[in-house]
């Protein structure tokens, strides 16, 4: 296993203990999940800067990065939700787009076609972390001067979140056409 997938596993590795902290009844329990989110989060480009200057991209990679990402946003957001700090409306947003897009980019590789991540899901990204950070901090030093600073980071995120799903989905609209398969498996 090379060195940029080790850093993908540890971000992985990492859920456990994110998820032991965020719901730990200390007063810095909140303080050192975030912590850790943050460094699981910058583990994400770290793995894929590596992974493109040994020039070792792997098909275990291409795998486990994207299920990593998910799996660390997704498992901060129910955790948010579960804490009353997120409306679950928001969390339901964000995970529908995530299986939305799943399902768009297996249906591109059923045809053979490879979905890049867009500029737009890069951004998605980005500002999904700094929301769930802000969230995960109590907005915190923005409240000291009364500043909405995670309510703007929340609505950019989901924001970039439905305007990347429509522009995945927009990019696809040929796989996604009326063609009929060219033959019907039965189960």
């Amino acid at each position: 296993m090379n060195l940029a997938n080790k850093i993908t596993l540890s971000r992985i590795f990492l859920l456990p203990v994110f998820l032991f902290f965020i719901f730990e009844q200390t007063p810095y329990g909140k303080l050192i999940a975030a912590a850790i989110f943050v460094l699981a989060a910058a583990t994400d480009g770290l793995d894929g800067y590596v992974a493109r200057k040994q020039k070792s991209v792997t098909n275990l990679g291409k795998l486990l990065d994207p299920l990593a990402d998910k799996l660390l946003v997704m498992s901060a957001l129910v955790s948010l939700v579960a804490m009353a700090a997120l409306p679950a409306w928001i969390a339901i947003v964000i995970i529908g787009r995530e299986f939305a897009v799943t399902g768009l980019r297996s249906i591109a590789v059923a045809e053979g076609i490879v979905i890049a991540a867009s500029r737009f899901a890069k951004i998605k990204t980005v500002t999904q972390i700094v929301a769930i950070i802000a969230i995960m901090v109590n907005n915190y030093p923005f409240s000291l001067i009364g500043f909405p600073f995670k309510d703007i980071a929340l609505l950019t995120a989901v924001f970039f979140t439905i305007a990347s799903g429509l522009d995945y989905f927009r990019s696809a609209s040929d796989i996604l056409s009326e063609r009929q398969p060219s033959e019907v498996t039965k189960l």
